[in-house]
């Protein structure tokens, strides 16, 4: 930073010579912008994805065979959304990933302030622990990992397990409160073994849930829908919509960014114009503010993760039909 001079600086008689000042001093005249700070609605910056799990699998099945517990704590697949300039997330404040453990392996305990949740596609046998609690994880089920509470996966039956983890990590890494922790003793000492627990939502629940709906949710954009949680977690919430053969929703738009997860069923999501086809176990990415509608071939299942609890709490949870 070059030395501050007030007189030369009173002397200025144009603008271009009080621009080269800001720019020593690093700041902004709010006539004079590079780019806008304001815009009338949000930005299209993260896309429209699918993921397909077909083709997940087979990448975990060959990582499997090449990548075991000691070249990585998780061996997972992080869905990076293809914008350019991203390195991470799957949409602005969430990221997802699919995630394999096979018969006889430990993912050994571990901790951090971001938020985390399990949905499982397949295999049994396969057990998690948060701060002590053993819980199954069983195909349709979620499980929550609380903000730095400790969890680890054993997988202690004859399946290979699949499963999608969702996090709030770029949500973190923008606030910068990260913080990650190994456990000392590599597992937890003597787990209790619990079925019920505050942490596991079990599909045969959900299931039921959704039929006791008598009612579709007012947006439409299902014919069933149940929460998870009121919210699940401060930062994610999670709703199981349920959308029934030839079902076409709405289209609506929000603030909040979404990321569904195909438990059951195809058809296909159009989000501002662009179709995107899936069936079980892929993953759909909807950016905030894009609009978007379900238009479904075979009865379908979902697990919709969004961020709404964070705009909701800070009053900037919009939404509106197209």
């Amino acid at each position: 930073m070059t030395s501050f001079d007030a007189r030369s600086v009173a002397e200025i008689d144009n603008l271009d010579d009080l621009y080269s000042v800001f720019d020593d001093l690093s700041v902004e005249g709010g006539w004079y912008r590079r780019a806008p700070a304001l815009w009338p609605e949000p930005l299209r910056n993260f896309l429209p994805y699918v993921w397909r799990y077909a083709e997940m699998k087979a990448v975990l099945d060959a990582a499997g065979r090449l990548v075991d517990h000691e070249m990585a704590d998780r061996r997972n697949l992080t869905l990076t959304n293809p914008v350019e300039g991203n390195g991470y997330a799957t949409v602005r404040s969430l990221v997802a990933a699919y995630q394999l453990i096979r018969p006889g392996e430990v993912a050994p305990a571990h901790h951090h302030t971001p938020a985390a949740l399990r949905i499982i596609l397949e295999g049994r046998g396969t057990y998690t622990v948060v701060d002590g609690d053993r819980v199954e994880m069983r195909p349709g089920d979620v499980l929550l990992t609380p903000s730095w509470a400790w969890h680890e996966h054993s997988a202690v039956g004859p399946d290979d397990c699949y499963w999608v983890d969702i996090l709030d990590v770029p949500l973190v890494h923008l606030l910068e409160p990260m913080f990650f922790e190994k456990y000392p003793a590599g597992v937890q000492e003597d787990p209790r073994d619990i079925d019920t627990s505050p942490i596991a939502f079990r599909w045969e629940d959900s299931l039921a849930c959704l039929a006791a709906e008598t009612a579709a949710p007012e947006h439409g954009m299902a014919e069933r829908e149940i929460e998870l949680g009121s919210p699940a977690m401060p930062t994610i919430a999670l709703h199981v919509q349920e959308l029934g053969a030839g079902f076409e929703s709405p289209t609506r738009r929000t603030t909040a960014n979404s990321i569904f997860t195909v438990i059951e069923g195809s058809g296909e999501t159009i989000v501002d114009g662009e179709r995107l086809t899936w069936e079980r176990g892929d993953i759909i990415a909807v950016p905030a503010w894009r609009p978007y509608q379900h238009i479904v071939s075979e009865p379908a299942r979902m697990v919709r993760a969004s961020d709404e609890p964070v705009f909701s709490v800070l009053g900037l949870l919009r939404s509106e039909k197209v």
